[in-house]
């Protein structure tokens, strides 16, 4: 599947994608830093450009004043062009933890319109699941967490892992789906109603999923 691919401004840990064809990378403001920094040229640079200077490479200028984050409106801007996979990279860490929970907010913004997006942290990639089931391969070990994302997750199940559960419903206001672990088995994440950001380990791999 062709990819849209995000840098943002925060921690880079020298994270590098893999670029396909047909794939779109798109630098967010000072996105473009990190971007460069792991030798790959954007296609398309967005921003306000409040914490970079603008690129001399395609771009689109953005005010200062408006209502979607930079990083926003790079996945529109992918949406707009048709994709249904999102990564976004450097969306954690960096001098702003309030962008790591606009991130994050995008990833649901993803999920609630039937696209699947990721974030992609040093040891740690995290995504966003609405009214369906994600199935992992095996892993020996590993930590997954998975959490409500706004309000209330009814009827999530999760199988496979060191801790089952089994139409539970998890609220946003306590952290119950924290740190179960990879065993060597199959997993499978699913909720009937409502969204969870799921965190697993970046050596894991998604084989399949149903909405």
């Amino acid at each position: 599947m062709k990819k849209c691919i995000v840098f943002a401004a925060g921690s880079s840990f020298g994270l590098r994608p893999e670029i396909n064809e047909g794939d779109l990378v798109i630098a967010a403001d000072a996105g473009i830093e990190n971007c460069l920094k792991v030798g790959i040229t954007p296609h398309l640079a967005v921003g306000d450009w409040d914490s970079a200077s603008p690129p001399d490479l395609p771009k689109i200028d953005l005010k200062v004043e408006k209502d979607d984050t930079d990083t926003l409106a790079a996945l529109r801007i992918g949406l707009d062009k048709g994709f249904d996979e999102f990564h976004i990279y450097c969306g954690t860490g960096g001098a702003r933890l309030d962008h790591t929970i606009a991130n994050l907010q995008s990833l649901m913004f993803l999920s609630k319109r039937g696209k699947r997006g990721f974030i992609h942290d040093e040891n740690q990639t995290v995504t966003a699941l609405t009214d369906g089931e994600i199935f992992f391969g095996p892993l020996p070990c590993g930590s997954v967490s998975v959490f409500a994302a706004d309000g209330k997750a009814i009827g999530v199940t999760e199988e496979g892992m060191k801790y089952k559960t089994d139409n539970i419903t998890l609220t946003c206001d306590f952290p119950l789906g924290v740190s179960n672990s990879f065993i060597g088995k199959p997993v499978r994440i699913a909720v009937k109603s409502g969204t969870l950001l799921i965190f697993y380990p970046n050596g894991a791999v998604i084989e399949g999923e149903k909405k």
